[in-house]
């Protein structure tokens, strides 16, 4: 296997990544704005109030991007699977 090829993996893996982790975390960065937006301006310093809504919101995020997540990560593992089946790895 040659320098390019090992990129090639190397760059299918880091997009599979963003591309699974993305929608969680752009997720949980809008919430935690929001929540930040809405102590500022009303001046409520509760510590609970970041957190409670974020955890929540990220576990029904997991609830609806999970079956998205699994499909890149699947993808990933056949193109690397088949990779080392045809001798290419």
């Amino acid at each position: 296997m040659d320098a390019t090829g090992i990129y090639t993996i190397f760059s299918e893996m880091i997009k599979a990544v963003l591309y699974a982790s993305g929608p969680i975390l752009i997720l949980a960065v809008s919430i935690g704005l929001a929540i930040a937006f809405f102590q500022a301006l009303t001046q409520i310093q509760e510590m609970t109030l970041t957190f409670v809504p974020k955890i929540i919101a990220i576990f029904v995020g997991l609830l609806v991007w999970t079956p998205f997540m699994y499909k890149v990560l699947k993808n990933l593992s056949d193109q690397t699977f088949d990779l080392i089946t045809n001798g290419a790895l």
